[in-house]
């Protein structure tokens, strides 16, 4: 779903490209017959096959789920080729670290929006700040891929533009954040319990909630001493009651179970324990909701509470619930999508003065392209350039923090109309949190 505007930026720059896809007809839909592109159906259990074409070409872009990766940059590895990716880094990942710098390969990820434009927009704020001896107290990263205002017209206020499963399973993570030099730990039962309430111009009163392990940017952002570290994920306001109550009822659990010949009413019944008779009001009661709630609402038009038969003999309430958000939740084609991203530093200057720095980016669909497959795919496109063209150097495994990988990238990006607007001297007052 991001693929498209990273292939036709490198078709345009002249660049082979072979997509490797388990759906043909998308693949040669991308490539649009184009000179340089090439088709193929692949898929990722055929390692056979992987193996042959990483060995073949010589960089390798994984737009596969995070958890493949791995394998993947193993065989980059072994046949020393480079490779990008969009995904955090996982553990795994960071250990093939020493291997990559022997193989004199760069494995350079986190090379999207968030992570990846976040990345670079910041540390071309923290590395200026640096420079001109401020020190940074606090800093909020946040961002949100969302349906535009006009197409926010469902109880949940949200539409999908990229992996619908991705979006729901985040929600279950944990998170970890430094508040006033607190480090504050966020189970995935709690996550949408206390979100931030934000007005972000153009759009509206927004909710946030913290994003994975925070901590962990204070020392790839060189932000030792820091107060406050806080990555949240922007969304239209009552997601997060809404997301609440259904982990709250046991909808998004990964527990595998029977469905055989049950109904929605009759699983939601189960989960709590009760008959299925008047199971709305049952539900409102147990989780101590009104029953004209936006989390009841929602629920009911999701149809968790109608007697539809569920078409899935085994699964999890997760599956569940994906599949009825897949059914009723996607962005349609032609409607317009947004990234908004937002970062606010609370800076302590040279001579002991404060000064807020904030930066904003609201970003519409294109009449070709949604601005979440824009941002994804374009500086993974650039990086991809980058590499090809000898310009990083690096080698081993990377995010793009470093000046000689952001400032092109950022540069390139601003010309195709992605940048943030960056706000510097505002007073003490005009800190977040």
């Amino acid at each position: 779903m991001v693929a498209k505007p990273m292939v036709d930026f490198l078709l345009n720059n002249n660049i082979e490209l072979t997509i490797a896809s388990r759906t043909m007809e998308k693949a040669e839909k991308l490539v649009k017959g184009r000179e340089k592109g090439k088709a193929l159906a692949w898929t990722s259990n055929d390692k056979e096959m992987l193996e042959k074409l990483i060995a073949e070409n010589d960089l390798i872009v994984s737009l596969l789920p995070y958890t493949e990766h791995v394998e993947v940059a193993k065989l980059c590895v072994q046949n020393g080729k480079n490779m990008v990716t969009t995904s955090y880094v996982s553990e795994n990942m960071k250990a093939l670290d020493k291997a990559a710098q022997k193989a004199g390969i760069i494995i350079l990820n986190e090379i999207g929006v968030d992570p990846g434009f976040d990345h670079m927009t910041a540390m071309r704020i923290i590395d200026k700040v640096h420079e001109e001896g401020g020190n940074i107290l606090e800093f909020y990263s946040l961002c949100g891929a969302l349906a535009a205002p006009e197409e926010a017209d469902n109880p949940f206020r949200y539409k999908f533009s990229w992996s619908p499963r991705g979006v729901i399973m985040a929600g279950n993570n944990s998170a970890r954040y430094l508040k006033d030099g607190e480090i504050i730990e966020i189970p995935g039962e709690d996550l949408f319990k206390n979100p931030l309430h934000i007005d972000f111009p153009g759009v509206g009163e927004m909710e946030v909630y913290p994003n994975r392990n925070s901590l962990a940017y204070i020392d790839l952002y060189d932000l030792n001493g820091i107060k406050t570290m806080y990555r949240g994920t922007f969304r239209h306001k009552d997601w997060c009651e809404i997301m609440d109550a259904l982990k709250r009822l046991g909808m998004v659990s990964y527990d595998q179970k029977n469905f055989g010949g049950k109904t929605y009413k009759k699983i939601v019944a189960e989960e709590l324990g009760v008959y299925p008779a008047n199971i709305k009001e049952k539900v409102a009661e147990r989780l101590s909701l009104s029953i004209d709630s936006p989390a009841i609402v929602a629920m009911e038009w999701l149809g968790l509470f109608n007697n539809n038969p569920v078409q899935l003999n085994e699964g999890s309430t997760f599956d569940l619930t994906a599949n009825l958000m897949l059914q009723k939740m996607m962005l349609p084609d032609g409607a317009r999508d947004m990234v908004i991203m937002m970062h606010s530093f609370l800076v302590e200057n040279a001579d002991g003065t404060k000064q807020v720095i904030r930066s904003k980016l609201l970003d519409y669909a294109t009449k070709t392209d949604t601005s979440i497959a824009r941002t994804v795919a374009l500086p993974a496109a650039m990086a991809v350039k980058m590499i090809l063209d000898e310009k990083i150097s690096e080698t081993g495994v990377h995010i793009p923090t470093s000046k000689n990988i952001y400032e092109p990238v950022l540069d390139e990006l601003e010309k195709l109309g992605i940048a943030m607007k960056e706000e510097w001297g505002l007073p003490e007052s005009e800190k977040l949190g």
